[in-house]
């Protein structure tokens, strides 16, 4: 009495003898993408110190790959600043530029209601 038949080796197809063979996987984007979804998730979940270093970690390792559109980032961050801080002060001038015209109104203003004859 046979509780389980197997099947014959021999009659086999090659397809069922197959084995799936192990694809060599990235390990660093797996660790990369784990770590940012765990750090979203600490985030999402109020974790914030901790959801922090998570995602700050998986883009660390996710930009390991990356090695010199990283540097070239980082070589061009200089100009990125240099420009941020020309707007930052033309946008300073401009905003000096319109208190020193609504004051110089405020005081021609004042001068008007100064000379007026009252009734």
């Amino acid at each position: 009495m046979n509780i389980a038949s197997f099947p014959n080796p021999e009659g086999r197809s090659s397809r069922i003898t197959e084995m799936v063979r192990n694809e060599s996987y990235d390990w660093a984007k797996v660790a990369a993408c784990g770590s940012l979804v765990a750090g979203g998730l600490l985030l999402l979940t109020g974790h914030k110190r901790a959801g922090l270093v998570m995602a700050a970690s998986g883009t660390a390792i996710a930009l390991m790959d990356h090695e010199e559109t990283l540097r070239r980032w980082w070589e061009a961050l200089p100009g990125y600043v240099d420009r941020a801080q020309s707007m930052f002060e033309q946008v300073r001038d401009v905003m000096e530029d319109v208190a020193q015209k609504g004051e110089s109104i405020r005081r021609v203003i004042s001068r008007e209601q100064d000379t007026t004859i009252p009734v």
